[in-house]
């Protein structure tokens, strides 16, 4: 059994309900609860180091780093995550490593609590948050096509990224309206079932 240690909230484990999904496979949900500091357990820490999540057990090994997962699903899986010529493979980690490794890791939760206790009350959660996630997307917008997908005629790894980034924008209320072409890239993959069967309004919490 392929076993998923995860946070219904959490942006990369979110990436990789969505490309388990698009590859069909079955897996069990272990909640790790963020909130509760269930990271920083001795359990947890024997899995990953660092404290985060995801996890995946998955073909007799124990995965962590979403990205470096979404790759290895690729290669086992064949899920077309990444397009074969080379430029168009750098293309692609360009928009996912564009929020993954630029928006997300400044709009950690252990991060924006540092930030906004440290500000001593001048910082807000909310006014963090929309500080990173309103320019991180204006540049990303900037760096597509315009096409239905954040590149080429398919999912692509960078939809994957795209797609969570845009709960987080939306739960913190960043506006999204000057995004015309990533709104029209959201309302195509939400038709998809995988990305919708994803969500974390669907996850165990």
């Amino acid at each position: 059994m392929v076993t998923l240690h995860d946070y219904w909230r959490s942006s990369a484990s979110y990436r990789l309900r969505i490309a388990m999904g698009l590859a069909g496979m079955e897996w069990e949900a272990a909640t790790v609860d963020l909130q509760a500091g269930a990271q920083t357990s001795e359990a947890h820490m024997s899995r990953n180091p660092q404290g985060l999540v995801p996890v995946l057990e998955i073909d007799g090994h124990s995965f962590t780093q979403s990205l470096s997962i979404l790759e290895y699903l690729d290669e086992t899986r064949d899920l077309g995550l990444l397009p074969k010529d080379p430029a168009g493979r750098q293309a692609v980690r360009a928009l996912s490593y564009a929020i993954a490794m630029e928006i997300h890791p400044v709009c950690n939760l252990r991060v924006a609590k540092h930030a906004v206790a440290a500000s001593g009350g001048a910082i807000t959660m909310q006014g963090w948050m929309q500080a990173f996630i309103g320019p991180g997307l204006a540049a990303f917008e900037a760096m597509l096509d315009g096409g239905d997908f954040c590149y080429g005629d398919g999912v692509t790894m960078a939809d994957i990224c795209l797609v969570p980034q845009l709960y987080n924008a939306r739960r913190w209320e960043v506006d999204l309206e000057p995004l015309p072409k990533i709104r029209h890239i959201s309302d195509k993959l939400d038709e998809i079932p995988a990305f919708a069967a994803a969500h974390p309004d669907l996850a165990p919490h």
